[in-house]
This record gives structure tokens, sequence and C-alpha cells, in this order.
């Protein structure tokens, strides 16, 4: 198994923390943002390497900029 990205974790760590803090479920949030549940699960996992237009999709979802997410990874 490849070891993962540490920023690509950081990522979802932050992006599955602002899901929570609206109180969202995966499967409601992934049908928030059209997106496949298993796909978005592996963003929040870090196994997903994202496009900058994906993240734009999760941001907006989630009701922020790209850089307040950004400004969650350290």
């Amino acid at each position: 198994m490849a070891k993962k990205n540490p920023l690509v974790l950081k990522l979802g760590q932050a992006i599955r923390a602002r899901r929570l803090a609206i109180a969202l479920s995966q499967d409601d949030f992934a049908d928030r943002i059209h997106m496949h549940r298993a796909y978005y699960s592996a963003i929040e996992r870090g196994e997903k390497n994202i496009t900058l237009a994906t993240l734009q999709r999760v941001a907006k979802g989630l009701g922020v900029t790209l850089g307040a997410l950004f400004a969650d990874v350290d």
C-alpha cells in the first residue's frame, strides 16, 4: 500500500471537520454536491488527490472559500 500524502490527509481532515460542523452525514453532503458518496468518503480519508475544480465544489457545498479550507490545513 502506498503511503498517503500528509497534505492530502490534512485537507481531508479539514473537509471532514467542516462537514461535521454543519451537521451533515457523508451521504447527505455528497448528495448536496452531486458526488458519489464513496468518492467523497475517499476524499475525507485522504485517499484522493482531487483537482482544484473538485475542491471548489466541496468548498462551495460547505459554504466556505478555498482559502478558508487551506487555512484549516496547518
